[in-house]
C-alpha cells in the first residue's frame, strides 16, 4: 500500500517550514508552527423540537468532513431556550493529520471563493495563543453538498488550532496556506 500525502502537507513540509525557519530563526525543527487540528461545530438550535434535525446536520458534516461527527449535548437546563439537560443540540468533528489538510486545502481553494460578496476572512479572530476561529453562515458552500437535498440551511464554526505561540506566528503560518485575510 502506497502512502498518500495531501498538497497541502506536502506544501508544508516543502515550503511553509523553511521560510518560517528563516524569517523567525527558530534553532529547533519542533519549535515551527505547524497545525494542531481542526475543529468543526454545528450547532442545531431546531433539534429541540425535531430530533431528525440532528440526523441531517451529523450527515452533512460527515460529508463535509470525510469523518462521523459525535453529537454534543447541552450540559445544563435552560428553560428560556426550551433546553433540557443531556439533550442533543449540535455535531462537531475533530480532524487532525490528512483529513485536517484535505479539509484547509478545499476550504481555502473551493469553499471559500463559493461565498456570496466575499471580501476576505476577519484577520483578527486569533484567540491570542495562536488558534484561529471563523465562522460559516451556510454550509452549502461545500461542494460535497448537494443544494436540492438540504432540509435547512446552517452554519458552523471552524476552529484551526496550530502549535504556534503568538498570534503574529500563527497568522504567517495561515497566510502560507493561502488563507484569504482580509487587509
Amino acid at each position: 500500500m502506497t502512502s498518500y500525502t495531501s498538497r497541502y502537507k506536502e506544501l508544508y513540509e516543502t515550503d511553509i517550514a523553511p521560510a518560517l525557519v528563516k524569517k523567525y530563526g527558530y534553532d529547533n525543527k519542533h519549535r515551527v508552527p505547524r497545525l494542531e487540528k481542526i475543529v468543526i461545530n454545528m450547532g442545531v438550535g431546531e433539534a429541540t423540537q425535531d430530533k431528525k434535525h440532528i440526523e441531517t446536520a451529523a450527515n452533512d458534516l460527515a460529508l463535509i468532513a470525510g469523518q462521523k461527527p459525535i453529537i454534543t449535548k447541552a450540559r445544563q437546563s435552560n428553560a428560556s431556550f426550551k433546553i433540557r439537560a443531556d439533550q442533543a443540540i449540535g455535531v462537531k468533528v475533530t480532524l487532525r493529520r490528512e483529513r485536517m489538510y484535505e479539509f484547509l486545502d478545499r476550504l481555502v481553494t473551493i469553499a471559500l471563493p463559493r461565498i456570496r460578496d466575499f471580501r476576505g476572512i476577519n484577520g483578527r479572530s486569533f484567540d491570542g495563543r495562536g488558534n484561529y476561529a471563523m465562522g460559516v453562515h451556510e454550509h452549502i458552500i461545500f461542494p460535497e453538498i448537494e443544494y436540492d437535498k438540504v432540509d435547512k440551511i446552517r452554519g458552523m464554526d471552524i476552529v484551526i488550532c496550530t502549535t504556534a505561540q503568538t498570534d503574529e506566528e500563527a497568522k504567517e503560518l495561515l497566510r502560507a496556506f493561502k488563507m484569504p485575510f482580509r487587509n
